[in-house]
């Protein structure tokens, strides 16, 4: 008579054997990175092309709102759009990471209730997918650029620090509403507001530069200031006056939510599959 016996698969209790977990599915990862990429455009009319065209809308409505209407000043020697879209190619991949990412256990809930697989894969192969986005309305940027025939300096090279700047932001938000979504599905409702009011408190149609002095670094408490105007810095070049003081606030703000994210994530992730 052969012994009965039950076969338990459940994750590492250590921190070391959940990155060799997350390193051992890598491949789910990308898989499903790629999954949702294409699911995002599948039976669209006009395809990918709609990661140009959301910016570019909001690029129009804030030139003539903000830089025609309100004449809201110009950061350096670039023209106003140039401008806009400096920082709002970094908050749509901040406000598109959290859409997406917050949502993103609740859609695979089939898989987390049957398999073992670390769900930190699942938050951010969605930050992957508005990267994508990202990337493809960067030639918004480049064809805007070239319009206007402005030439940024030495300080683009600083843009890939930036730009991990705000993929890690993104991902700390993502991490904290995705978890808290499964539990308290209240928080699908919330952030859409979020993402609407941050527009608004964020340095995206204006510059950083209007905020009066004494303000200025309570107004950093938002990390995506520190985000918008270090793309801004990396894009226009030295005519930007770089505010460092509220840059390190914002940055270690960024870093923060990133890691507090990530300690609250992983300990909440064990009753994903009960709750969800």
């Amino acid at each position: 008579m052969e012994p009965e016996f039950d076969l338990i698969i459940e994750p590492g209790g250590g921190i070391g054997s959940y990155w060799r977990d997350l390193w051992r599915y890598r491949e789910l990862f990308f898989f499903m990175a790629w999954r949702d990429i294409l699911v995002r455009y599948k039976q669209t009319v006009i395809g990918v092309a709609w990661s140009v065209i959301r910016p570019l809308m909001i690029l129009v409505v804030f030139t003539v709102i903000f830089g025609k209407i309100a004449r809201f000043p110009v950061e350096g020697n670039a023209p106003y759009p140039v401008m806009v879209l400096a920082a709002l190619l970094p908050w749509q991949l901040f406000s598109n990471s959290l859409s997406e990412s917050s949502n993103s256990l609740i859609l695979n809930a089939n898989m987390i209730s049957k398999v073992y697989f670390p769900r930190l894969i699942i938050p951010a192969s969605a930050v992957i997918v508005s990267l994508v986005d990202f990337l493809i309305s960067f030639s918004l940027l480049v064809g805007v650029m070239l319009w206007y025939r402005f030439v940024p300096g030495w300080h683009i090279l600083t843009l890939p620090l930036f730009l991990l700047l705000a993929l890690i932001t993104a991902l700390g938000g993502g991490l904290w509403m995705s978890a808290l979504n499964v539990k308290y599905r209240d928080f699908r409702y919330i952030i859409p507001f979020i993402v609407q009011f941050g527009l608004y408190i964020s340095p995206v149609g204006f510059s950083s530069g209007v905020v009066p002095d004494q303000w200025r670094l309570l107004y950093s408490i938002n990390p995506m200031v520190g985000v918008i105007d270090g793309f801004r810095w990396a894009i226009l070049g030295g005519g930007v006056v770089f505010y460092w003081p509220g840059f390190f606030l914002s940055l270690a703000l960024c870093l923060t939510l990133f890691l507090s994210g990530l300690a609250f994530f992983r300990r909440s992730e064990q009753q994903f599959a009960d709750v969800i």
